[in-house]
């Protein structure tokens, strides 16, 4: 390894040690993460829970698993749950868009006044 590399390496390792300075633009990705995260969290427990529900009702119709719990008529009830489970993964997008915008407009003087500070930097 040539010296070069060297300190490249040592640099490298020294950073990762080092206290970093908490700067603007780090403050405007926390804000934007303030933002996104409710909305896809949101977005992935409720798509989460419509896939079971959807894979419930699929599970009754196609398998023998509604006699297995006593249910003598599975066809009817299985495509209802499935249904409902498919409806549910059907807004899901709608929904997180919603509440993303819903959000967005909330934070967005702060959002715009930070970046303007940013650009208005250089």
């Amino acid at each position: 390894m040539n010296r070069e590399d060297q300190e490249f390496l040592v640099q490298k390792i020294r950073t990762q040690y080092t206290e970093k300075e908490h700067t603007q633009l780090d403050a405007l990705k926390e804000l934007d993460a303030k933002v996104k995260r409710p909305a896809n969290v949101f977005a992935y427990i409720f798509g989460s829970i419509s896939a079971i529900i959807m894979g419930s009702g699929m599970s009754l119709v196609m398998t023998d698993i509604g006699s297995t719990i006593g249910m003598k008529e599975t066809m009817a009830p299985g495509i209802i749950i499935g249904v409902v489970g498919m409806l549910m993964a059907i807004i899901n997008y709608p929904m997180h868009k919603g509440i993303l915008a819903s959000r967005r407009k909330k934070y967005a003087d702060q959002i715009m006044k930070l970046s303007d500070e940013i650009i208005g930097e250089k």
